[in-house]
């Protein structure tokens, strides 16, 4: 069976068609909450309407189904980011102009992560899960290091491939909304929080940058076009930066705030390592 056979499938591409149609009807909806105005578009219709449909017990999709939208998945985001590519050629003197900005903005990105969330992880109970939980948002290229480094069915490979389904799952909806408050208190230039999109992630970047654009119409080419730099420099500059820095400091953190924060006994975590193992 050839590549192209495994991945067509008429039930994904009819179901992809009603939904964004569906989605394409809604259309935009802002509403006020008070402390901002939140951007619902269609993107995040399609989201939450396919959670939805790929729940298992309404046997809708199968896992082959599923398995074959994620190859195709990344087929799209592929031509996703060759459009990118055409908006970023007429903009290359901008980007050279923020070169600096757009590279330091990735210690951002896994300073939060780590400082924030291994605290975190650690005061409900994870141990070497919070590791590859919160050393990085766990995407593509961070679930390949820890798998590499540790083993995909090590504690820290659980911990980051959770990140990475959570992320997958709700990440684009739980961004496209924060993006949106934060955006219409208009603390921030737009380009500020269109570098801050490129978090590494395609469909992330995709909801806060449709987000974004919706409280700043004006200035929606040049959202587009920092957001995938930012994401571009976050996947390549990232990687480097996941390696080197943040891991090493992720697992330095963990040897000291372990004994202090940790919730779980260590003939618990030996248990588990037992039944897993």
């Amino acid at each position: 069976m050839s590549i192209l056979q495994r991945l067509f499938s008429w039930k994904i591409h009819a179901l992809v068609l009603v939904l964004v149609c569906v989605a394409e009807f809604i259309g935009q909806k802002n509403f006020s909450i008070g402390i901002g105005t939140v951007a619902l578009f269609p993107m995040l219709y399609a989201l939450l309407i396919g959670s939805v449909i790929s729940l298992p017990s309404l046997k809708i999709l199968s896992e082959k189904n599923m398995n074959i939208a994620a190859n195709i998945l990344g087929i799209s985001f592929m031509l996703f980011v060759a459009k990118l590519g055409t908006l970023m050629g007429p903009s290359i003197p901008k980007l050279l102009d923020a070169g600096f900005s757009l590279t330091f903005q990735e210690f951002g990105h896994f300073l939060g992560t780590i400082i924030i969330g291994l605290p975190i992880a650690l005061l409900i109970g994870m141990r070497r899960e919070a590791i590859g939980a919160t050393f990085s948002i766990d995407r593509e290229p961070n679930l390949a290091i820890i798998a590499e480094k540790y083993g995909a069915d090590s504690p820290e490979g659980r911990g980051a491939l959770g990140v990475y389904v959570c992320g997958t799952l709700f990440g684009a909806v739980y961004l496209s909304v924060i993006a949106s408050l934060i955006a219409s208190t208009g603390f921030f230039h737009p380009i500020s929080l269109a570098m801050g999109a490129g978090v590494g992630s395609g469909s992330m970047m995709a909801a806060m940058t449709g987000a974004i654009t919706a409280i700043y119409p004006e200035s929606g080419n040049d959202i587009a076009v920092f957001a995938g730099a930012a994401n571009l420099i976050t996947t390549i500059v990232g990687t480097f930066v996941c390696i080197f820095i943040s891991l090493p400091l992720t697992n330095f953190l963990y040897k000291y705030l372990s004994p202090i924060l940790g919730k779980r006994p260590e003939n618990q975590e030996s248990s588990l390592e037992k039944l897993n193992g």
